[in-house]
C-alpha cells in the first residue's frame, strides 16, 4: 500500500459513524445468504441481521440469534394473572366482605378456580403480545434498513445481510472489503 492509499484508508476509517447505520450486501439466492451469514458470524461480527422474503432454515443459528425472553415474560404474566385472580377472590370473600351462605367455607378453592384460570390465560396472552412488541422495538414505523438500495425487493426476491456500524469489529473499509469477498450482487452503505 502506498502512503496515499494509507491516508485515504485512515480517512475513510476515521469518518464518523453518526449517520451510518451499517453496511448491507444483496444476494440473489437464499443459500448464498445463509452461507454468507455463517461466514460473517464465524468472522467475529455479532451485530448482524438477515432479511429474506421467506424463512430460511438455519438462519437464526447462523446469525447468532439467541432464544428470546418472550416465553419467560409469558410465564410471569400467567403467574401474575393467577395471583391476581386468586388474590382478588380471596380478598373479597374472606377479608373484605365475608358472608357464610349455607355453611359453605369462606375460602372455597373449587369455586375460585374458573376466574383464576381465566385471568392466568388473559395475563399470559397480554404478556406474550406486549413482551414481543417491546423486545422487537415495535411499533417502529421506519427502520434505517429501509434506506438501503433495492431493499423493497426483500419481500419479493432478494436476500440481504446487514452488518451494523455499532458492531465492535465494524470498520467502513474492512467491512466493505469483507462483504465484497462474499460475492454479493451489491454492497452499499445504509444511512440512518
Amino acid at each position: 500500500m502506498s502512503t496515499q492509499e494509507i491516508h485515504v484508508h485512515e480517512a475513510e476509517s476515521a469518518q464518523p459513524r453518526a449517520n451510518l447505520y451499517g453496511m448491507v450486501a444483496e444476494f440473489d439466492h437464499a443459500d448464498d445468504l445463509l452461507h454468507a451469514a455463517q461466514q460473517t458470524y464465524a468472522a467475529g461480527y455479532r451485530k448482524i441481521d438477515a432479511y429474506s422474503p421467506f424463512p430460511i432454515h438455519g438462519m437464526p443459528e447462523a446469525i447468532g440469534f439467541k432464544e428470546g425472553r418472550v416465553g419467560l415474560i409469558t410465564f410471569l404474566g400467567g403467574v401474575l394473572g393467577a395471583l391476581t385472580g386468586a388474590g382478588l377472590q380471596i380478598y373479597t370473600t374472606v377479608i373484605d366482605y365475608p358472608m357464610n351462605v349455607g355453611g359453605r367455607p369462606l375460602m372455597s378453592i373449587p369455586s375460585f378456580f374458573p376466574a383464576t384460570y381465566e385471568l392466568t390465560i388473559l395475563f399470559a396472552s397480554f404478556g406474550a403480545a406486549f413482551g414481543m412488541l417491546a423486545l422487537n422495538g415495535l411499533p417502529r414505523p421506519h427502520h434505517p434498513i429501509f434506506n438501503a438500495p433495492n431493499f423493497d425487493k426483500a419481500s419479493q426476491n432478494k436476500f440481504f445481510l446487514c452488518i451494523e456500524a455499532a458492531d465492535p469489529k465494524f470498520d467502513r473499509v474492512e467491512t466493505r472489503r469483507y462483504l465484497e469477498g462474499l460475492h454479493p450482487t451489491a454492497v452499499s452503505d445504509v444511512e440512518k
